[in-house]
């Protein structure tokens, strides 16, 4: 914002300009990574902003990051070399990267 603006007549502007802001009220934001990893921001600002036709958000807070915990799910492991014909190490590797049995198999197949 523009310091010692009035906040009624930033809205107005920007309403004119075709951008609209709304706060979202969230408790905790989770991004999934390709690589596994998750980014998890608690207790977030979250502001979503509509401008020519393009939806963004603007997310502030204290992150941290969780890494992929697969257990080793003998079954899952099974399925998978089953479904694709890999070896178990393949299929260990693809469930450990997708997080996912249905992911596993298709990054395989």
């Amino acid at each position: 914002m523009i310091p010692g603006a009035n906040p009624k007549q930033m809205q107005a502007m920007m309403k004119k300009m075709g951008i609209s802001q709304n706060e979202i009220l969230a408790s905790k934001v989770i991004i999934e990574k390709k690589d596994g990893e998750r980014l998890i921001i608690d207790e977030p600002n979250v502001i979503k902003i509509k401008m020519q036709g393009q939806t963004s958000f603007q997310i502030t807070g204290e992150d941290r990051i969780e890494t992929a915990e697969v257990e080793d799910s003998s079954e899952d492991i099974s399925i998978i070399m089953e479904k694709t014909g890999c070896t178990k190490e393949e299929a260990k590797e693809a469930l450990e990267k997708t997080g996912d049995l249905t992911d596993a198999i298709m990054e395989l197949s």
